[in-house]
């Protein structure tokens, strides 16, 4: 690993994903995960949602069925917008991971956890290298702080690699489907905020 990333990205979706066991490389990935939606579920609920935006023909339907509904946590589908797919799963059996989550300490994931993530993104490859200091930090302290110019010790005693989520961006805000108003334009942006994280 030749640097350390610093740009900001949607922590649920490199963390968390991968505790589905959807392999990686299938046709559709989602736009965006979340931890929560607004006024439906909060972070506390134990609730992983993956939005997903592609047209409802017969290869999406197949997927669908295959790797999202069949899945054992599986809990919800909510069709949000034409095209655009929520699925709710319950990550009770992650509690552990998803406190540890919260507080940004990735470190503290179960080791079970820990080998899911690694399983999804390898051991090949730049990516590769950015999870393992996430999840493993203490195996890349000397790196950081040579590559931040900082001492040693200062790494150390800040010990995770990787900041918290931001929880806010990790929030699903959009109408629950049952109270749209069709008064209002309840189109869903699918944009994302690329703004840099220190």
């Amino acid at each position: 690993m030749k640097q350390v990333y610093a740009e900001y990205f949607q922590k649920s979706k490199v963390f968390l994903y991968p505790l589905l066991e959807i392999r990686k490389g299938v046709r559709y990935v989602p736009v965006e995960t979340y931890t929560s939606w607004k006024d439906v579920y909060d972070i506390e609920n134990s609730k992983f949602l993956c939005l997903y935006s592609a047209e409802y023909n017969d290869k999406y339907k197949r997927f669908e069925q295959v790797y999202l509904k069949s899945h054992k946590l599986f809990e919800k589908y909510h069709e949000l917008d034409d095209d655009v797919h929520l699925y709710v799963y319950d990550f009770s059996k992650f509690k552990h991971d998803l406190d540890m989550f919260k507080v940004g300490k990735y470190s503290k994931f179960t080791l079970k956890t820990k080998e899911k993530i690694s399983n999804f993104f390898g051991d090949v490859g730049t990516i590769a290298d950015y999870i393992q200091s996430y999840i493993h930090p203490e195996d890349f302290h000397e790196h950081y702080a040579e590559h931040l110019a900082v001492p040693l010790n200062t790494i150390e005693e800040v010990y995770e690699l990787c900041s918290k989520p931001d929880l806010e961006k990790e929030e699903l805000n959009h109408i629950k489907p049952t109270e749209l108003d069709s008064s209002e334009d309840n189109s869903l942006s699918l944009s994302t905020d690329k703004s840099k994280e220190l």
